[in-house]
């Protein structure tokens, strides 16, 4: 008995070793030339190294695309993404940023618009967690009927889809990013013919984002758009418009079909004044500059929350998670509890948290103060940022207002 008990302790741990034999090692970075793979965080599953950048680069043969899936992500969640993230780039030098994620986040599969992406990594000092893991694959770019879509769109006209369409639904968990480039003296006008996403009052599952240039860069974020309405004709300000498309895990719809065509540059000036209506430009002229006359009126709220309900571009309710004085200003950002008008605010958005930035033009007129809640009410100025001046609305978020605004939300100014 004894002489079998040990032969079968003998398997056991020849097995166990062979398991562990095979468990890949993740190190920091790396170079991956190869039909599919993994990448991982350092140490992962164990929890990821502080103060560490790390750098994957991936190469599949040519004429292929690399579509990155992540399998598991759990690092340091921040609204912003501003302390431990994962960068995603569409090649490996000079590249378009196809999304930065953290938290648990987990988008849908990632695709370059080459045969070339790199992964980025940093961490910071503070909160850890077990990392990311990632499976990447060679695929045939444009592939219909499944997850793949995006890529560089360079001639004068076309259009541009989500997969599947118009046979039946996009799929779940599919991200796209089509970056269209123009000459240097034209610029992009995008349209969509039809146009059906996933409906959500913020747009945080489905959605389409359109950006400036070839970067996700939040600063020059044209729109955020979901739901079944088309967005209106988009004109971009330079030769370059990025358009990402993401879908959820969840549910999905019909999609999308949009065009695009060059137009020459100086045709801008002659069609903007005919696209802006006298009620934008009125709305605008309320957006006012810091001044230090403005801030030397007494501080003293007016009015109510019904009477600067209509008068206002955005109403929100939110939490002030940082806040900076410069010069006689105050420069804030807000972690979104609930939206009631959005207006033309800036929204950015990391997972399923939001957040703004407010500019208080007299830093003690309302006075802020950090990790306290807020309503605010005010008009955006051209960059999407929340002007608040003394004219404006803020006050405390306490629930008796919260049923105010929802009532208010619901009527017509």
């Amino acid at each position: 008995m004894s002489i079998i008990c040990c032969v079968l302790c003998l398997l056991l741990f020849t097995w166990v070793h062979a398991q562990y034999q095979q468990r890949p090692v993740f190190t920091c970075g790396g170079n991956f030339t190869a039909d599919s793979g993994f990448i991982g965080s350092e140490g992962y599953p164990g929890v990821y190294p502080p103060n560490t950048k790390c750098v994957w680069k991936i190469t599949v043969p040519e004429g292929k695309v690399v579509s990155l899936s992540l399998q598991f992500i759990d690092l340091e969640s921040d609204s912003l993404c501003r302390y431990d993230f994962v960068d995603v780039y569409s090649g490996h030098v000079n590249s378009q940023r196809l999304g930065r994620f953290c938290g648990t986040f987990r988008p849908g599969a990632l695709v370059s618009s080459g045969n070339k992406m790199l992964v980025q990594m940093v961490s910071d000092a503070n909160t850890a967690g077990s990392g990311f893991l990632a499976a990447f694959s060679a695929a045939l770019p444009n592939e219909r009927g499944d997850r793949y879509c995006g890529g560089r769109l360079d001639k004068p006209s076309g259009s541009f889809k989500t997969p599947n369409w118009p046979e039946k639904d996009y799929p779940a968990g599919v991200t796209c990013s089509w970056h269209i480039v123009a000459p240097r003296n034209q610029i992009i006008e995008v349209k969509f013919e039809k146009f059906d996403v996933e409906r959500d009052n913020y747009c945080r599952y489905d959605h389409v984002l359109i950006f400036n240039g070839g970067e996700n860069d939040d600063a020059r974020r044209i729109g955020k758009f979901c739901g079944d309405s088309p967005p209106a004709p988009v004109l971009s300000d330079g030769n370059q418009l990025l358009i990402q498309f993401l879908s959820d895990l969840s549910l999905t719809a019909d999609g999308f079909i949009g065009h695009y065509k060059f137009r020459p540059k100086r045709l801008r000036t002659t069609i903007a004044p005919l696209t802006i209506a006298a009620p934008v430009v009125t709305t605008r002229a309320t957006v006012l500059n810091y001044s230090a006359a403005l801030c030397q009126q007494k501080c003293k709220r007016s009015g109510t929350l019904e009477s600067h309900y209509c008068l206002s571009n955005f109403v929100i309710t939110g939490t002030v998670i940082t806040a900076v004085a410069r010069g006689g200003s105050a420069y804030v950002t807000v972690s979104i509890i609930n939206m009631y008008k959005e207006g033309t605010l800036a929204i950015q958005q990391a997972g399923k948290n939001m957040s703004t930035k407010i500019v208080i033009l007299c830093k003690k007129c309302p006075f802020i103060r950090r990790g306290l809640n807020y309503i605010i009410m005010g008009q955006p100025d051209e960059e999407g940022r929340g002007i608040v001046g003394p004219q404006n609305f803020m006050l405390a978020f306490k629930a008796k207002n919260q049923r105010i605004v929802t009532a208010l939300k619901n009527q017509r100014c």
